[in-house]
């Protein structure tokens, strides 16, 4: 039976370009089928996702993939790329471990987004990996809104946005607001406020069986904008009920490496290490243990 591969890639770069044609070539020679993310591409019968570019180009394969077991295995060409698994010169081997099904898969939670709009005839849905967003659509004028978490209210304030992150989305949007960084094996939403005047304007990081919601005041000097992992826009009119909750829907994403979080946010943000040595001996034990120290 023929394997299928389906290649995502950032289309207007030129080093993208190349290693699509690499990667392309590989998985030819490795036996497998080649189909592109083209509109109405089929997907039926597709083993793996190559995806080739930034944490963006990987977005956009969990949008071509939504609903389907479809692993992503992502080649980062872009800068931080916390998505990707590997970088573009790991091509060739990396479709050899693809072909010997020399990986494992991890799956990542999603939100379910629900829109209430005053007036509309039904809610509108919507779904992110990393975050939603509501951001004021006036860049002069603060969006008033409140806070709710599990049905009670927490807080209004005035504010530049609001945003709702899933633990992978902790390194995103998230993070540039001055949210936490969360380990993507807890199982978590956040809630980080964007430039709030407000005491309590701080992250909050609740259970995944919470919803956290957010309603757009009547006193608000703006109307809102809705994104969801910044592909998705919605406008939001005074009135409007966000609502956020945990997917049963995941994404999932090829591993090749079993390296910790620890390691990839070091190797990511090029955090300095130098002088540690860790442990040098098991607990409870004389028994020595490897060291690893920063170049």
């Amino acid at each position: 039976m023929t394997r299928r591969a389906l290649v995502v890639t950032h289309r207007n770069r030129e080093e993208a370009v190349a290693a699509t044609n690499e990667a392309v070539r590989e998985l030819e020679r490795a036996g497998f089928d080649v189909v592109s993310d083209e509109d109405g591409v089929d997907l039926t019968g597709v083993e793996i996702a190559v995806v080739l570019g930034g944490d963006g180009t990987i977005l956009r394969a969990a949008e071509v993939t939504r609903g389907t077991d479809i692993p992503l295995l992502g080649f980062n060409l872009g800068h931080v790329g916390f998505l990707a698994e590997s970088e573009r010169e790991d091509i060739g081997e990396a479709v050899r471990r693809l072909a010997a099904r020399d990986y494992v898969v991890e799956e990542r939670d999603t939100l379910d987004v629900m829109v209430l709009v005053p007036g509309a005839t039904g809610p509108l849905t919507g779904w992110a990996l990393n975050e939603a967003t509501v951001e004021k659509a006036d860049r002069a004028r603060m969006i008033e809104v409140l806070i709710e978490v599990d049905g009670r209210p927490l807080e209004t304030f005035g504010c530049d946005g609001v945003v709702m992150a899933t633990a992978t989305g902790s390194t995103a949007h998230a993070f540039s607001g001055g949210g936490p960084v969360v380990w993507p094996e807890v199982d978590a939403m956040l809630l980080v406020p964007i430039s709030a005047h407000a005491l309590f304007a701080r992250p909050l990081v609740v259970g995944p069986a919470s919803v956290l919601a957010l309603e757009i005041l009547p006193r608000s000097g703006s109307v809102g904008v809705l994104s969801c992992d910044g592909r998705r826009t919605m406008d939001l009119p005074v009135g409007t009920r966000v609502e956020v909750r945990r997917s049963p829907v995941p994404v999932r994403l090829a591993r090749l490496s079993p390296a910790p979080f620890t390691d990839r946010l070091v190797s990511k943000f090029a955090l300095p290490v130098e002088g540690w040595r860790g442990a040098t001996t098991l607990p409870g034990s004389d028994q020595p243990i490897e060291s690893v120290q920063g170049d």
